[in-house]
């Protein structure tokens, strides 16, 4: 009877949680200025499909040196103004169940409310920005917000300026189907600031011989306010990140990176060091993608002569998407380890963990293809908590 309870509860919570939106990294701004279906990009939103992949690294134009669109005439050829600023929507309302022998729900609602857009200065030259008017619950604030530019000298290396996340030349947390984050690029130690998730600096991308190589000069102490003498960095030091890829032919791509910081208080001088491995297998509608991160860190907390911190972490993701259907299918398994309970994953999970293990699965449907309901149940293995989350997601 206890059984058939549970049941019942957990199936009303999911047809009650069939209207409630997920979020979503599409902006539907390209769409209209190309006159084209979200599908040619996205499969689903926010999942970019290769197509989307290579508009994205062309600076969101159909093909590289392509003229800027729908502009006015000024007369002079060293401006292009386009005749309206492109602007696209997301919102984000969600409903979750908590478990952990007392069942609670919460409606986060609105979750996140966000401003997007993104389009072409020249033939080579392209920005794209997003803002949260909302999120969760606070006023928020600029995220991704950087200017492109491609092709540098007619050769194949663009150049971003502004500010994004570390991580996105290996796996791009903004564009991933799941609730729950990819934990390991949240990942904090004691006071260090360094983690793989958003910062401000240069990216530099190139294909050198069929491999990809990117590499990023950072501040590392991540999008915050400025200092009160104004400055943005904490410190005089740049943290330094190199990652290199490669298609091994057919399905399969393998990548490895390397970051290298230092972060500096009281006193003391904390070296952050990080090296990685990253791959994606692919074969019809199923996607394996694999992420493991080593760091070590040898003053975290700033205190002058202690132990070293060493850890160890990652996830692996599976995505099922079935050419021509409207369903598709995800799992994420998420660990972070370290020596000592200093550990921060922020959304993942509450601080001073030193430990950190989840296992989360998900359907969803695409009701319209800006619009695609989901449901996900993830188990955060340390704590034993249960998590519900499902809704919709749209963006237009």
């Amino acid at each position: 009877m206890v059984f058939r309870r549970r049941f019942r509860r957990l199936a009303t919570f999911l047809m009650l949680m069939a209207s409630i939106p997920v979020p979503a990294a599409a902006i539907p701004a390209f769409a209209r200025r190309y006159k084209v279906s979200c599908q040619a990009c996205h499969n689903p939103f926010p999942q970019l499909t290769p197509f989307g992949s290579q508009f994205a690294a062309n600076g969101y134009r159909m093909a590289t040196g392509e003229e800027v669109r729908d502009t006015i005439s000024t007369g002079d050829e060293l401006l292009s103004l386009m005749e309206e600023i492109p602007l696209a929507v997301r919102l984000d309302l969600y409903a979750q169940q908590y478990a952990n022998g007392n069942a609670a729900t919460d409606f986060q609602t609105p979750y996140g409310l966000k401003l997007i857009s993104g389009g072409t200065l020249s033939k080579s030259i392209s920005y794209f920005f997003y803002a949260y008017l909302v999120e969760r619950g606070d006023p928020g604030g600029v995220e991704d917000a950087f200017l492109h530019f491609n092709d540098l000298g007619g050769a194949s290396v663009d150049l971003v300026v502004g500010q994004f996340q570390i991580s996105d030349p290996v796996f791009k947390r903004e564009l991933r189907l799941e609730f729950e984050d990819y934990a390991i690029y949240q990942a904090r130690l004691g006071a260090v600031p360094a983690d793989l998730a958003y910062d401000r600096g240069l990216m530099v991308s190139a294909d050198l011989g069929g491999f990809g190589v990117t590499g990023e000069i950072l501040n590392g102490n991540g999008i915050g306010s400025a200092q009160p003498n104004g400055r943005f960095d904490v410190d005089a030091s740049k943290n330094l990140f190199l990652h290199v890829t490669r298609e091994l032919g057919g399905p399969a791509r393998l990548g490895a990176f390397g970051f290298y910081g230092r972060s500096h208080g009281n006193g003391a001088a904390n070296r952050t060091t990080m090296l990685g491995l990253d791959g994606t297998l692919s074969s019809g509608a199923v996607t394996l993608n694999g992420q493991f991160v080593h760091r070590e860190d040898d003053e975290p907390t700033f205190a002058v002569g202690e132990p070293a911190v060493k850890t160890n972490g990652g996830f692996a993701e599976l995505l099922l998407r079935p050419s021509g259907s409207r369903f598709y299918g995800y799992g994420l398994y998420n660990l972070v380890d370290a020596d000592r309970p200093l550990l921060d994953v922020q959304q993942g999970g509450p601080a001073g963990l030193q430990r950190y293990q989840s296992l989360s699965g998900g359907v969803g449907y695409l009701v319209r293809r800006n619009l695609r309901l989901s449901t996900e149940v993830s188990r955060d293995l340390g704590q034993d908590l249960v998590r519900i989350t499902a809704g919709l997601s749209t963006a237009f």
